[in-house]
């Protein structure tokens, strides 16, 4: 782990946190932990991070143009990027499933290890630490090339007309660890108005959000 904590320029107090950081659910042991908690606080300490950098680099950015660029260089895409230019995959403890169906080179698995990783840099050495190192490493990339962000797309059109923010749940996974398939459901004031499925928890929010533009569109249209 040495070579990883070179790669991302920070050095653990608590490795165990970073070993914890490269655990997969599919091989956890029953009762046992996986990155899935700390991929929950990496990617609440990823969206603040890079609110702050992009809030103090754009000061002539409105909020919608902020949301977009924010949501391009934390998809899933970007950090894919990331996490092969941080060699994750071959550091990645996987369950025998999960290795004999590729899951060292799959996108989903790895993003999530990035924010995994960064939940754990919050953890061993504070916000400051995390905020450097998303600086660096991710927002230092160009954006890719954007695919449509409908969530950020719902959430602008519901707002415009003075409504809620949309909210989404996942409720439902089905299939085994590594072919796990999640249903999401977007709601507006506790009513649904979207769902979707994918094989990645934000990805079936897309779907769903998706889903809840096209009702919105056709409902307009009669």
């Amino acid at each position: 782990m040495l070579c990883l904590m070179e790669r991302i320029g920070y050095r653990f107090s608590d490795e165990g946190l970073l070993r914890l950081a490269l655990t997969h659910p599919s091989s956890a042991q029953p009762g046992g932990e996986s990155n899935q908690r700390l991929e929950f606080l990496g990617d609440a300490v990823l969206q603040l991070c890079a609110s702050h950098c992009l809030y103090l680099r754009h000061p002539q950015m409105h909020e919608g143009e902020l949301s977009r660029l924010r949501a391009a260089l934390v998809q899933e895409s970007s950090l894919h990027r990331v996490a092969l230019a941080w060699q994750l995959g071959g550091l990645l403890r996987l369950g025998p499933g999960e290795e004999s169906s590729g899951g060292r080179d799959k996108p989903s698995i790895l993003a999530d290890a990035v924010e995994a990783v960064l939940g754990a840099v919050y953890l061993d050495g504070g916000l400051g630490e995390a905020q450097r190192i998303v600086s660096a490493h991710i927002l230092s990339q160009p954006p890719p090339s954007r695919a449509r962000d409908y969530k950020t797309e719902l959430q602008e059109r519901t707002q415009k007309n003075g409504g809620p923010a949309p909210s989404y749940e996942i409720i439902g996974e089905e299939g085994p660890p590594h072919q796990r398939l999640f249903t999401a459901r977007v709601s507006l004031l506790g009513q649904a108005v979207g769902q979707g499925q994918d094989r990645s928890k934000k990805a079936a929010e897309q779907a769903a959000a998706k889903d809840a533009l096209s009702k919105l569109s056709e409902a307009e249209e009669q």
